[in-house]
């Protein structure tokens, strides 16, 4: 037993001191190459797992020691891989450290711009939105009507552009509009174009509204609908429109309860069209016609609608 062992270290003994060192530099060689292709992974994920080669190459036009000689070629030539793959795992080292930070950099600044869109969606959505005069569902407070032809007769303010969803999205939101039962044919035509005025749908709201005064003209309502449709049309940001609807309305049913309404909507809507004098002959046709009926707020309203217009 003590001769084998002793045959074994005399062998490692005798065996040449290059070998021994080749073989423990291509163990490091090996563990390096083995990391740089993790490297390389996780930077280049598209690389197909080829690793770079090194910029070093084996010396030429030798053919290595001959019998008995060191191995001092050998070594120098591994020395050199190693060197090469240490500079290359620095250089990709540091560039994933760059990347990681023009990362951080891409996402703080995201973060930010959501945080500013957020805080501009919500100031956008708590906005109220201006009310036709006259024009509300039963059981609801009457809105102001000077804030209503404020917001009519103001020259260089130009209407919001409306969202238009479409497809699915929109007939969703149309189903969602609850449908009156009142077991009046006529009023439950009204509300339900109202409805949908309120909920800013206002294609859909045009053409209820549009109905009822087709469907029931010698009902109070008709001068309702009339006056709600050049509203919706003004909220859409079709002022032309707007006061077609308004000057039919006063026109066709002057006797109608929405008729004053619609000649100070008009008044409004003409102002927006930048045709402040036609403008002011509305609201001189106002005062002549209804002057008389009209409400303290009415005629201020009026008021305020002359000096938008520059009326003399």
């Amino acid at each position: 037993m003590r001769k084998s062992v002793l045959i074994g270290v005399c062998a490692i003994a005798m065996m040449p001191a290059g070998a021994l060192a080749q073989s423990g530099v291509e163990g490091r060689v090996g563990k390096l190459e083995s990391e740089m292709r993790a490297v390389q992974r996780k930077v280049f994920p598209g690389g197909a797992g080829q690793l770079l080669q090194p910029e070093v190459s084996a010396p030429q036009g030798s053919t290595g020691p001959g019998p008995g000689s060191p191995a001092t070629s050998a070594i120098a030539d591994l020395s050199s891989r190693v060197a090469s793959l240490e500079q290359q795992m620095a250089g990709l080292t540091g560039q994933i450290e760059q990347n990681t930070y023009k990362t951080r950099q891409l996402q703080e600044a995201f973060d930010a711009y959501k945080r500013s869109n957020d805080a501009r969606m919500k100031s956008v959505e708590g906005g109220a939105t201006p009310r036709a005069t006259g024009d509300t569902d039963p059981g609801m407070s009457a809105p102001s009507t000077t804030a209503a032809a404020a917001a009519a007769a103001r020259p260089t303010t130009r209407p919001e552009p409306v969202a238009k969803p479409s497809g699915s999205d929109r007939a969703r939101l149309v189903d969602a509009v609850e449908k009156p039962s009142t077991g009046d044919a006529t009023e439950d035509a009204y509300l339900y174009g109202y409805r949908l005025w309120s909920a800013k749908l206002y294609p859909e709201a045009e053409a209820q509204l549009k109905k009822v005064v087709a469907d029931y003209p010698k009902s109070k309502r008709a001068s309702y609908a009339q006056n709600l449709l050049g509203r919706a049309y003004l909220d859409e940001g079709k002022p032309s429109l707007a006061s077609m609807a308004f000057y039919d309305n006063y026109k066709k049913m002057p006797d109608g309860e929405r008729a004053p309404d619609s000649l100070l909507n008009l008044g409004g809507a003409l102002t927006r069209l930048n045709k402040p004098a036609d403008a002011c002959k509305v609201y001189d046709e106002l005062n002549d016609v209804y002057g008389a009926k009209m409400s303290a707020a009415m005629k201020a309203d009026v008021a305020k609608g002359r000096t938008a217009a520059k009326c003399s």
